[in-house]
């Protein structure tokens, strides 16, 4: 940006902070002081105290987990309404138009990488579980159903697909598209480093770097962490349960740990390799694979009916929107407590990790451009493949065909038993196996990169030693979890990472206040310029 002289004109904020000042070098790590050390504390004594006390742990947490959806389903509903008006605000106000990095910058990834690498790290293994399980949890009552309609009918069917929409189509990547347009903009054009506390700046000003700064970079470190760590333990239990099914392996806790060391292993390899190197290769691959299931599901099934699901899908997504994103006077309290205002704590606790990795990547989009592909994108992804495999599951629930008939049993086998009316069950759900390793690999890999980033003091490339430690403590801690404490252990972390939705929902409203000041800030100084030229 330049003056009528020729002069550049800095749009940086005025700190002196220097990323990396307060940071210490041993062991060819770059390590932040303090947050490194907090929460690497917090870290063991969390672990050992949940090991030592399993029982204790999961009371206390899962206590605090209820309290806070129970308390505050209000603020969780609402705040979810917010982040999805802000955004479209911002897309179609003037500041749509202004460049992350700068009017010169260029995007670093094609779209399609992009594209591919954003979904990857944020929901892709969830859509693996989730796609069957939920439409046919609501539509069979398995756990209450949206505004306790009756069980097994067409209305049922229709709420089920739309519900399953709402938890993950544009209110969830609303979340997602907050932090990360934040991260980025004030990362890129205001030279701040690539952390949390970035984003409160404008009102923080100089304290941002103080102890302020240190807990809001802390919890992210945390949330991030354990929220990888669950999933991990989680989703190796859905893949040794796809072995037992396919292969006829015992689905056991050695197994499940064999499953994290071989997805941790794979996940440093890429991790060393970097960004370019590693994590976009391997959510490219991971794309394809997914596309590839999603064509052979359509076409080895009833595809015309499979169609009409997809247009049933978007329908009544589009009917029951308003009516599921309104909590006031509801008298489905308990589903909605179980579902919806759970899909959005854990959402908000993720959010700093998917956040800070699609900030990573999105140097050189326009604000207009990041929030129409980060929020329309991946809906419209999900809605397709939520059709095929959400509604292929509902027609054979429908019909009485195979094991979705009668329920969920096994909720980790609910893919498995879609895949099992099809064509060549055995190979083709031995690639919905691998599909589930790959996007476990991607999401872990990125997830280090995140967490290097924010215990480096921002720094966008931290050494490799560090990055290959953080990936091995999220294999380690699940591993530890599942072999000492079980499930139970793994159930304890999870609700301790929904609890923390509760701060992060408070966080994340003050990160709109910030962001559209910051916003602001770089409209006044564009306009200043354009009016000397």
């Amino acid at each position: 940006m330049t003056d009528t002289q020729g002069k550049r004109v800095s749009n940086h904020y005025a700190t002196d902070y220097v990323v990396g000042q307060d940071n210490i070098q041993a062991f060819g790590f770059d390590l932040h002081n303090p947050v490194f050390f907090i929460s690497e504390l917090f870290i063991f004594a969390f672990v050992g105290t949940t090991l030592l006390m399993p029982e204790q742990a999961m009371t206390l947490l899962s206590g605090a987990k209820g309290w806070a959806i129970e308390t505050f389903d209000w603020l969780f509903m609402a705040s979810s309404n917010v982040f999805i008006l802000f955004c479209l605000a911002l897309a179609l106000s003037p500041m749509g138009k202004i460049r992350l990095g700068g009017d010169e910058a260029t995007p670093d990834f094609s779209g399609l990488s992009w594209a591919a690498m954003l979904f990857a790290s944020g929901m892709g293994i969830g859509l693996m579980f989730w796609s069957v399980a939920e439409p046919i949890a609501y539509y069979s009552d398995w756990y209450g159903t949206p505004f306790n309609v009756e069980a097994n009918t067409d209305t049922a069917a229709d709420l089920a697909l739309a519900a399953t929409m709402y938890h993950w189509g544009l209110h969830a990547w609303a979340i997602y598209a907050v932090v990360g347009l934040s991260l980025a903009f004030f990362c890129f054009n205001k030279n701040l480093p690539l952390t949390l506390r970035s984003a409160f700046y404008p009102i923080l000003g100089e304290r941002t770097w103080g102890w302020a700064g240190h807990i809001i970079d802390t919890l992210a470190v945390l949330a991030t962490l354990f929220g990888l760590a669950t999933s991990l333990g989680l989703g190796a239990k859905q893949a040794s349960a796809g072995l037992e099914f396919v292969f006829g392996l015992e689905d056991t806790i050695p197994l499940q740990i064999s499953i994290i060391a071989g997805i941790t292993l794979i996940a440093i390899a890429s991790v060393a390799r970097g960004l370019h190197g590693g994590v976009k290769v391997l959510s490219n691959v991971n794309m394809a694979i997914a596309a590839l299931l999603f064509i052979f599901v359509l076409l080895a099934g009833p595809t015309l009916s499979l169609m009409g699901w997809v247009v049933n899908t978007g329908k009544s997504y589009a009917g029951y929107f308003f009516e599921l994103s309104n909590w006031v006077g509801r008298d489905d309290e308990d589903w909605l407590h179980a579902w919806s205002v759970f899909y959005w704590a854990w959402w908000v606790a993720w959010s700093p990790f998917v956040g800070m990795f699609i900030a990573r990547i999105s140097r050189g989009r326009t604000v207009r451009e990041f929030l129409g592909a980060v929020i329309l994108i991946p809906t419209t992804v999900t809605l397709l493949w939520m059709g095929v495999f959400g509604g292929g599951a509902l027609e054979q629930s429908q019909n009485g065909v195979g094991q979705l008939a009668n329920g969920l049993d096994n909720i980790a086998l609910s893919m498995f038993y879609l895949l099992e009316q099809l064509p060549w069950t055995d190979v083709i759900s031995t690639f919905g196996i691998f599909l589930v390793l790959v996007f476990f690999i991607t999401s872990s890999d990125s997830g280090s990169l995140v967490i290097d980033s924010i215990t480096s003091g921002g720094k966008l490339d931290a050494p490799i030693p560090q990055r290959i430690f953080w990936a091995a403590i999220e294999g380690l801690i699940a591993s530890v979890l599942l072999y000492i404490g079980g499930t139970q252990a793994l159930d304890a972390l999870q609700a301790g990472t929904i609890a923390a939705g509760l701060p992060f929902t408070l966080i994340l409203l003050f990160i709109c206040v910030n962001l559209y000041k910051g916003l602001q800030h770089e409209r006044q100084l564009m306009a200043a310029v354009a009016s000397q030229n």
